[in-house]
């Protein structure tokens, strides 16, 4: 029988036994990573596996999941928009502005080369950033001062895996990939490192306090947001 963890970085891994294994086995498909294991195998010793390999399956899932960014591709959410159009021109052109980005797009374009996937991929993602820096500052703020939470400072980063940190010093770190949420969501995030500043663990009075704040919907906020990914 399949034992299914859900990972809020990693998404849902199947546990399978195969009496047939010596070792343990992990395949990143689209849909889910698939970990073979032998007989006797214990939850623990699959969770160690787990984390000893977290950055190697990171990267596998990523590659698997990723879509190809082509004249198809568009990003349409309530902070963020992303278009990629056809031109004449035999180079790339980028028209940000706050909330909206087009990229123009040469003829003879290769979508399906690896150097450009990541040169289109950069730009989009400092598109992103600087969405952040001024979207997410301001809001952070104001929910602070709306329900008495205060903190140090902020920093918007690149984090893939984790919307955002709470440093014990008070510092708050926000992934730029907040952006792509809608409202709610941010807000939800935002609320939930600032409740770090007064309980910096995930204890019963933790979700208490963020139940406060969110008309006790803390946990189904959560369920919510695990529907969503830090990438692009």
């Amino acid at each position: 029988m399949d034992t299914v963890i859900e990972d809020d970085e990693l998404g849902c891994l199947i546990v399978r036994v195969n009496p047939r294994a010596r070792s343990l086995v992990f395949r990143t498909k689209s849909d889910a990573v698939y970990v073979s294991v032998p007989p006797g195998t214990t939850m623990n010793e699959v969770k160690r596996a787990i984390e000893n390999l977290r950055n190697k399956l990171l990267t596998s899932r990523r590659k698997v999941t990723r879509p190809l960014i082509d004249l198809n591709y568009k990003i349409d959410t309530e902070f963020f928009r992303l278009s990629l159009v056809a031109g004449e021109k035999e180079q790339f052109l980028a028209n940000s502005r706050l909330g909206n980005m087009q990229i123009i797009c040469p003829p003879q374009a290769v979508f399906e080369d690896e150097n450009l996937q990541n040169w289109l991929r950069k730009v989009i993602e400092e598109s992103l950033r600087r969405n952040a820096k001024s979207i997410l500052p301001p809001r952070l703020e104001r929910l602070s001062r709306q329900w008495g939470l205060t903190y140090a400072g902020v920093k918007i980063n690149s984090s893939q895996g984790r919307w955002g940190s709470c440093s014990a010093r008070k510092n708050i770190n926000l992934s730029y990939y907040l952006v792509l949420l809608p409202s709610h969501l941010i807000d939800y995030v935002l609320l939930h490192e600032l409740c770090h500043t007064r309980e910096m663990n995930h204890s019963d009075r933790f979700w208490n306090l963020l139940n406060q704040f969110t008309e006790g919907k803390a946990l189904a906020l959560r369920k919510e947001l695990r529907g969503y990914r830090t990438e692009i």
